[in-house]
Order: structure tokens, then C-alpha cells, then sequence
């Protein structure tokens, strides 16, 4: 039993004042219109119309139930242009995890220009080294780095580009303990690593004029989970560590540090976007992703030539 369509179908006769009009108006024949109106009656165990040969009249009761059919019908035709309003135009809460570093230098940047577009939206935006389940959590979307391709989630993916760590140290540093001129004279510094799920804790995987070089070490007394934070123990003197090229390039440009082995770079990783259906996609979920496809990349990119810029390949 649909009621809601026999709503429809009673407003309408009692709006007509006949089942012949209103079936024409609805499209339906009046066999069904009347089957409608005697199923909603029965159900009701209520007489709603009176009907004669000429005319239809309302009884007290219809004409009560007429006044809430009229309510509830209006607030289902809200909720549904509210439903397919999210559809066509961005408004909302937007709510977006990003690991730390990632998060802070380019999904923090991203989502202030694209609210500029879209003032409509608002955005959560929590960055955390966690992994969340979005379904579970109650994200949106995650920005997510891995080594690999990401495993099948049933979640929709876009790939939005590559980012790599440099080795950085303090000038203090190196004059005090030597410049490390190979991947083996590494051995014996403190080497510091940023702590999660992504990085191996006890090496670095290196690419450069040798290829693929693996350096295995004892991790640090110090150990942190924060590039920035790495960051300023590195300006400190604690050692040498792996930094994400957008937490080194303001420091390396200040001289606050030098690069280590600056004809290679280490642990690239993929940027991925996720989000969980490509069918009947929110308004705001669709234009987020479409924005963070153009500016990732043209992000990373720009990096990219400000490493090389700065002569520091």
C-alpha cells in the first residue's frame, strides 16, 4: 500500500470535487482512483468522501484528514527539493580527513580557496596520521598517501599525483659530525623518521644516480609524528631526517637547512582522494573532488620547480 500516493490521489479529489477530474489531472484512470480511495478508507476504517452521481463532498473526518494530508504532503515535496537541491548546488558541512603533513600543506590550502568559490559549504577538515573508515566515521572524503596502489575498498579513488622526502639537517649539525657524501657514510648520524603507518620506522628507500638503494638504521631516540615537527628538531641539530618536500622547501630556502644527498630523494608516495559512490554524488562531495584534482597536482608541481629553482634538485 503506497499512502502517500493515496494522499496524493484524495487531496486531489477533494480538491476537483470529482474522481473524473482528478484522475485526469493525476493521469490515472478513475477505476484506480476509486480502488485508491476505498483502500485508504478501509485501511482507515473511515469514510472520508460522500459521493453522489453529481458530486463529491468531504466528510467531517475527510475534511480533517485533508488539512494533515495537505501538511505532510508539502513537507515530503520539501524534503525532496532539498534532496535534489544537494544534487545540483554545494551547501552543507563538508567533512575531510587528510594525513598531518599532506593535510597542512595542500588540503588546507585547497579547501580555503574552494570555500572562496563556494561559500555555501563549510568544512571540517581533520588531519590526523590515522587511516578512518569513512563510512564509519562520517567523512566525506579522505586524502591519503600510500606507497602502493591503495587496496580494493570499495570506495571510488583518484589518483592525484606524487610526493617524495628529502634529507635535511641543520648547517650546525653537519659541521659538527660531516656531510654524508654516500647513502652508506648515513651510517652512524642519528637518523630521524616521522612516525605512522605509512613510513617504515628503520629505513629509508632512496632512488638516485645508483637507482634503488635501501639504508637500513636504529631509530632515533627522538621520534615524532609530525613532518613539522621533525622539521624543527632537524633546525635544532638533532640529527638527519626525512622531510616531505613541501615541510623542507621553506626551511631549505632560509638556509635553516641544508639538503643531504641532494642528487636523490626517498619514499615516494601516491596521493590519493577517496570517497564512497560515484552514483547520486553530493553537490558539494563532487565539486570538492573535481577542485582537488586541478589544484594536487598543479600544487605538486609548483614544488616540484621550486625545488629545482632554488637549486636544490
Amino acid at each position: 500500500m503506497d499512502t502517500l500516493q493515496m494522499m496524493r490521489i484524495f487531496v486531489r479529489i477533494a480538491e476537483e470535487g470529482s474522481f473524473t477530474a482528478a484522475a485526469q489531472r493525476l493521469n490515472i484512470t478513475n477505476a484506480n482512483a476509486s480502488r485508491s480511495i476505498a483502500q485508504l478508507e478501509a485501511h482507515l476504517r473511515t469514510r472520508l468522501l460522500n459521493r453522489s452521481t453529481r458530486r463529491v463532498v468531504l466528510t467531517e473526518a475527510g475534511q480533517r484528514y485533508l488539512e494533515r494530508c495537505e501538511r505532510i504532503l508539502a513537507y515530503v515535496e520539501e524534503a525532496e527539493a532539498e534532496a535534489a537541491d544537494a544534487q545540483a548546488r554545494p551547501s552543507g558541512k563538508l567533512h575531510v580527513h587528510a594525513t598531518a603533513s599532506f593535510g597542512q600543506m595542500y588540503v588546507l590550502p585547497a579547501v580555503l580557496r574552494y570555500r572562496e568559490r563556494n561559500p555555501s559549504v563549510s568544512v571540517d577538515l581533520t588531519l590526523s596520521q590515522h587511516v578512518p573508515d569513512l563510512l564509519d566515521e562520517g567523512y566525506d572524503v579522505s586524502l591519503q598517501l600510500s606507497m602502493s596502489d591503495l587496496p580494493d575498498s570499495g570506495l571510488v579513488s583518484h589518483r592525484l599525483g606524487e610526493v617524495y622526502s628529502v634529507l635535511c639537517a641543520a648547517p650546525a649539525y653537519l659541521r659538527e659530525h660531516g656531510t654524508p657524501r654516500t647513502v652508506e657514510e648515513l651510517r652512524g648520524h642519528a637518523c630521524l623518521q616521522i612516525v605512522s603507518s605509512v613510513f617504515p620506522r628503520d629505513r629509508w628507500h632512496l632512488d638516485g644516480p645508483n637507482g634503488h638503494e635501501t639504508f637500513e638504521f636504529s631509530p632515533a631516540d627522538f621520534q615524532v609524528n609530525v613532518a613539522d615537527a621533525l622539521a624543527v628538531a632537524l633546525r635544532e641539530g638533532a640529527g638527519i631526517g626525512a622531510l616531505p618536500m613541501g615541510s623542507a622547501l621553506p626551511a631549505l630556502r632560509s638556509g635553516a637547512l641544508t639538503r643531504v644527498l641532494p642528487d636523490h630523494h626517498l619514499q615516494t608516495l601516491t596521493a590519493y582522494v577517496l570517497y564512497a559512490s560515484r552514483q547520486y554524488l553530493d553537490a558539494k562531495i563532487r565539486t570538492f573532488v573535481e577542485f582537488l584534482r586541478d589544484f594536487v597536482p598543479e600544487a605538486l608541481v609548483a614544488e616540484k620547480s621550486a625545488l629545482c629553482l632554488s637549486g636544490l634538485p
